[in-house]
């Protein structure tokens, strides 16, 4: 069973990188707002998944420049159960206000991100 995970893995990844889709052409100064924005925001994720695979390719079409996070390390791991809840990808940590809020499921981080940087 692993070596069918790990060849669909590979074979999503391939996938991904031939078909990706095109990134947003913003003006500089708008670029450089949404990036500033961008900062408060991490995506904790495989680099297999497929969902997670689905937020990356939302976020490229956004032009959104997010840190992703691995979380297969076990200090990622660790931080994303203590401060999420649970060990769940893809999952959004958003920081605003001085508040943080985590997303889980893709379809909603797809949402947000696209309601947020229309």
């Amino acid at each position: 069973m692993k070596i069918i995970r790990w060849l669909l893995g590979r074979l999503i990844l391939i996938l991904n990188f031939i078909f990706a889709p095109k990134k947003l052409k913003r003006p500089v100064a708008e670029q450089q707002k949404v990036d500033q924005e961008t900062q408060h925001l991490q995506l904790f994720q495989y680099q297999a998944c497929p969902f997670c695979v689905k937020v990356r390719r939302a976020m490229r079409r956004k032009a959104l420049n997010i840190t992703l996070i691995d979380a297969k390390k076990a200090e990622n791991k660790q931080k994303l159960a203590e401060q999420g809840g649970q060990i769940k990808v893809p999952c959004l940590r958003i920081e605003e206000n001085n508040e943080v809020t985590w997303m889980y499921e893709s379809s909603d981080i797809i949402s947000y991100l696209e309601t947020r940087f229309a």
